[in-house]
């Protein structure tokens, strides 16, 4: 925390005085739509930010407390993260799509204050978490018998003029729990100069459109916030989904003329599958923010060809938010096989190194770790100690995705440090064996995992979600693989299921594959 006041002289731009800012002009434009049809101005945001930062309060919960989150895609989320931030008040999202006992784990391990919920979808899950940890403090989105509706105390504020709190960067404004693919969630902190340069390298970097009319299908609670603050610092609109569903982001697109949106890889899978594709008028399409998982590259050509060259690809993570390398649209060379694999080149707002694990960096064309440096890497994980000094030892963030550079300074990711498969003494990196299956034309979706096996240790195993009507012979797949990349990297065995697993972001789920096959 700051120990003096910040020089108002110098002040660097934090997120809550660009919010004012962005709030302050223009008043009357549409900066929110909901698809229902609920639009809100951009003078009613500032109105309605100001009623639930006072609602807050007035529910008792003070500076520096954490307030936990869980809703689907209401405008309320909105109001809460940014009302929260404009309090200092701690937002911690928990994720629509998680599970109660690793909710009831965050909010101990977080020392929550209070729990505001959605009670037309998640009485039952806040009922249980409050059975379970009598402390915490309820507050609704709507009518619930017995609890406090934090909605209808916000419509009882008088509206105020926004204030900018003073902040030197330091403090702590929202806690990011990763999803807990290793073990127990892990509570990543992030300070207000760690948001505010990951916002202006975000409005640097990002190829906007001139008008800015962004679709958003991902949870407003996680990376659906990302893209607000900057929507409304181009003085451009935000559409919002209840959720994903490809026919109606299609129906999306046309009819909100839809210039920009952001979509994980499995997401632009099931547009470019669903059967009804070429009915609808996508021209308005400027730019699709791309990331989260590693894109096929078979499955991004083809995307380029039936919607243009309008993909923009982000790399980062939760401990480094998403402004890592990123790949624009003229650098999709789909001529170039490396280029078309790879996750970009390194953003002017970082370092970036492939480091060995003796901690020096690797030759061109080698694997290595992505280690990052910069005001973007995160302050630490809450009460992990052990686990933060190791993720940044010799003052580097220590990402765990293996890379390679080729000479022109992209860098194509093989795969999760953790995700490594070692079959007869040799190590695998599945990424390199996914590239090659999923470009096989009956191949919709493909993972490939190591499951244990007497002889070789670990065997490889790709499982396939077939492409509508397609025939698929395992026999071909191993062979394809075989002929490209070897005989060590070929599969043992091939499965075929109707879906991937996936995390709550939409990443492929490996540590639910390999619970499956355990």
């Amino acid at each position: 925390m700051r120990n003096d006041a910040p020089d108002p002289l110098r002040q660097v731009p934090f997120m809550p005085q660009m919010l004012v800012g962005a709030l302050s002009h223009t008043l009357g434009r549409p900066s929110l739509l909901m698809d229902d049809g609920r639009v809100f101005s951009a003078g009613q945001l500032h109105d309605i930010l100001s009623q639930y930062g006072q609602a807050m309060k007035a529910a008792g919960i003070a500076k520096g407390d954490v307030l936990a989150l869980l809703s689907g895609n209401r405008p309320e989320v909105l109001h809460i993260m940014f009302g929260a931030m404009m309090e200092e008040i701690v937002h911690l999202p928990l994720h629509p799509r998680g599970a109660v006992d690793d909710y009831l784990y965050i909010l101990e391990d977080a020392g929550v204050s209070a729990l505001v919920y959605d009670p037309a979808v998640y009485a039952a899950q806040a009922a249980e978490l409050k059975q379970r940890r009598p402390g915490l403090k309820l507050l609704s989105l709507g009518e619930e018998a017995g609890v406090e509706d934090l909605a209808a105390l916000a419509e009882r504020q008088v509206p105020r003029p926004l204030v900018a709190p003073a902040l030197d960067g330091s403090e702590l404004y929202r806690y990011g729990y990763t999803g807990g693919t290793t073990g127990k969630p892990k509570g990543v902190l992030s300070t207000h100069a760690y948001g505010g340069y990951a916002l202006m390298a975000q409005l640097a970097e990002w190829d906007w459109p001139a008008e800015v009319r962004v679709l958003i299908c991902a949870p407003l609670s996680h990376v659906g916030a990302a893209v607000f603050l900057p929507t409304l610092i181009k003085n451009g609109s935000m559409i919002v989904m209840p959720g994903f569903d490809a026919l109606a982001t299609l129906q999306a697109i046309e009819k909100y003329r839809i210039t920009c949106t952001l979509l994980v890889p499995t997401m632009i899978y099931a547009l470019l599958d669903h059967p009804r594709f070429s009915e609808f008028d996508l021209s308005s399409l400027e730019c699709i923010y791309y990331g989260a998982s590693a894109m096929s590259p078979a499955r991004l050509e083809e995307a380029i060809g039936k919607l243009g060259p309008v993909f923009y690809q982000f790399y980062g993570q939760t401990e480094c938010t998403q402004m890592v390398t990123a790949l624009r649209r003229h650098e999709h060379k789909l001529d170039d096989p490396f280029r078309m694999a790879s996750c970009g080149r390194p953003l002017p707002w970082v370092s970036v190194a492939l480091l060995d694990d003796e901690g020096k960096e690797v030759p061109i064309g080698e694997p290595g770790e992505i280690c990052v440096r910069g005001a973007t890497v995160m302050a630490g994980y809450h009460n992990l100690p052990e686990q933060t000094a190791e993720v940044l030892k010799d003052g580097w963030l220590h990402t765990g995705d293996v890379a390679v550079r080729d000479k022109d300074g992209y860098l194509r990711i093989v795969d999760r440090k953790k995700d490594m498969i070692v079959t007869g003494g040799f190590n695998v990196f599945p990424r390199e064996v996914e590239d090659v299956i999923s470009a096989h034309p009956g191949v919709a979706a493909c993972a490939v995992i190591g499951v244990a096996d007497s002889h070789w240790g670990e065997a490889i195993k790709a499982v396939i979600v077939r492409r509508a009507g397609a025939e698929v012979d395992p026999a071909e797949i191993i062979a394809m693989v075989r002929e490209r990349k070897g005989g060590v990297q070929a599969p043992k065995t091939v499965d075929f299921v109707d879906a991937i697993p996936v995390t709550p972001i939409g990443k492929p789920d490996k540590k639910a594959l390999r619970e499956m096959y355990k």
